[in-house]
């Protein structure tokens, strides 16, 4: 235990908040260290990009939980699927649909509600707003309208898989998913020179196909496949693509994947040569 966490050194208020000493509050860096965990005040006419849990519902951070509960309006990728997560919660609030289908009208209705000072909450269905999903419209039409947007950080499944797979995580692109048809095969051909870890996301019924195009067009490198994650069935797949698509073959994939690949030139322990 730290020693500053005795109760003979406490930091913590009578009401149980952690404080900042007059020491650590003049030498604090940006984002590092305890700050003081009383609940901040929601901002009138701030658009909230709150991440959600991927699987797991316990992963939903306090501050989530609390801007979720002040804000006047959730916009929700399904709201279907944020009332489950919202009842779990015991929070009770306004929902209104937000999905590729009907981005560009609600993001007017949205701005008018921001505008006029309201609160808004955009959740995906899971992880992060705004990665390969609607909310981005709506944060970029927020931003241009110089309102104030205001991260809520959480889980996400692409850093999720990232420090899973056993590839290198100081460097790396994320890709999103590669297009169905028109432009798949020219991405491809970008990522043969990529020296950083590839991540991508995928659909079950696309992942033995992705596989053979990326040992057709980057060769047979290193991969981890991620699927369900933070779900009961949580599992990562990792070795030789060939390897890996194999498994696949022999067992139909299902859930959700994120594919992580390892950048060309990449040295294994396992394997003399590098990744082509």
């Amino acid at each position: 235990m730290n020693p500053k966490n005795s109760a003979q050194d406490s930091d913590e208020a009578p009401n149980g908040d952690l404080v900042k000493s007059p020491d650590s509050a003049s030498t604090a860096k940006p984002g590092v260290g305890p700050t003081r965990m009383s609940k901040e005040s929601i901002v009138p006419g701030a658009l909230y990009v709150v991440s959600t849990p991927i699987g797991n519902l316990e992963d939903i951070s306090f501050r989530a939980m609390h801007i979720l509960a002040g804000v006047d309006v959730i916009a929700a990728e399904d709201t279907r699927t944020t009332g489950i997560l919202l009842k779990y919660l015991g929070i009770t609030k306004p929902l209104v649909s937000f999905y590729s289908r009907n981005e560009k009208r609600r993001s007017s209705e949205l701005l008018k509600r921001l505008q006029q000072g309201s609160s808004v909450a955009v959740v995906s269905d899971a992880g992060t707003p705004g990665i390969s999903d609607p909310a981005f419209a709506l944060i970029q039409a927020a931003t241009e309208e110089d309102l104030p947007v205001i991260p809520v950080p959480g889980a996400s499944a692409v850093l999720a898989a990232i420090v899973g797979s056993g590839l290198p995580t100081d460097r790396f692109v994320f890709e999103g998913f590669l297009p169905v048809k028109k432009g798949r095969q020219s991405r491809w051909k970008r990522l043969v020179e990529e020296e950083r870890t590839i991540v991508l996301y995928e659909s079950p019924h696309r992942m033995e196909r992705t596989l053979e195009e990326l040992i057709a067009n980057l060769g047979d490198r290193h991969i981890a496949v991620a699927r369900e994650l933070t779900k009961k069935f949580e599992q990562f797949l990792r070795g030789k693509a060939s390897t890996v698509l194999a498994r696949l073959r022999a067992q139909a994939p299902r859930g959700e994947f994120v594919l992580v690949i390892a950048g060309k030139g990449l040295r294994r322990p396992d394997s003399e040569s590098p990744s082509t």
